[in-house]
């Protein structure tokens, strides 16, 4: 499992003209992205680093402040381009395998407590973001 997260002042996920998911003050975004052997471990492990991962100002976690997370899943997180000019997804879980790892994330997220958003697994989503400071993490589990 793959995560790219980025401290943001606000971020929203928008499929077919509607907001589905937002967060309006600092927080993180969370790109995550499922291989075909993800399970309960890997879930734990990307849940408790982006709670926990000190990069909000002053040194803090989400968890440390209860700053939302917005989670986003993002298969091509897994796109190889190694080889010629087009990528190929071969490791990305399918969705039938990677939908219910993501939701185990936001699941894992809000029993810490925390307010999670997402966006909506396999639609084609619109993310915008202010990235503050800039600063962006890659996660591997």
């Amino acid at each position: 499992m793959r995560a790219v997260l980025q401290r943001v002042t606000r971020a929203s996920v928008v499929v077919d003209g509607e907001v589905v998911g937002a967060i309006d003050k600092p927080g993180i975004l969370a790109l995550v992205g499922v291989t075909h052997d993800d399970g309960p471990a890997q879930v734990e492990t990307i849940a408790r680093k982006i709670a926990d991962l000190r990069i909000l100002h002053d040194e803090q976690s989400v968890a440390d402040v209860g700053a939302p997370v917005l989670v986003v899943s993002q298969f091509t997180l897994y796109g190889d381009a190694r080889k010629g000019r087009r990528p190929t997804w071969n490791q990305a879980a399918p969705g039938p395998v990677a939908e219910p790892l993501v939701d185990a994330v936001v699941a894992a997220l809000r029993e810490r407590g925390l307010t999670v958003e997402t966006g909506r697994f396999g639609a084609d989503m619109q993310v915008e973001l202010v990235n503050d400071g800039p600063v962006t993490i890659l996660l591997e589990a």
